[in-house]
């Protein structure tokens, strides 16, 4: 079975309740193997492989994209956990 996997993943990643160590990562991978990674404490897009490169370099450039990815801790991040946590912590 020939083909190719591609995929996004959105990640937040925190260990205190009040979100205060709250960080973003949007990562791009082809075939299992991490491209380009958005991470909100390094506040830019890294590329691991040679493609990878170039896409943080193009994301990086573009002032939109490299925004939203930045506000991203607080637009997606913070805003969904308080909700997941709030279902789930109020049913203790």
């Amino acid at each position: 079975a020939d083909g190719y996997y591609e995929y996004t993943m959105y990640e937040c990643v925190y260990s205190t309740s009040d979100y205060s160590d709250m960080v973003f990562l949007e990562s791009y991978s082809f075939n299992k193997v991490v491209d380009v990674q958005f991470n909100s404490t390094v506040g830019k897009f890294v590329g691991y492989t040679e493609e990878g490169v170039k896409y943080a370099e193009n994301f990086n450039k573009d002032q939109a994209i490299l925004q939203d990815a930045k506000a991203s801790v607080d637009t997606y991040c913070r805003h969904n956990v308080q909700l997941d946590d709030s279902s789930v912590l109020d049913k203790a």
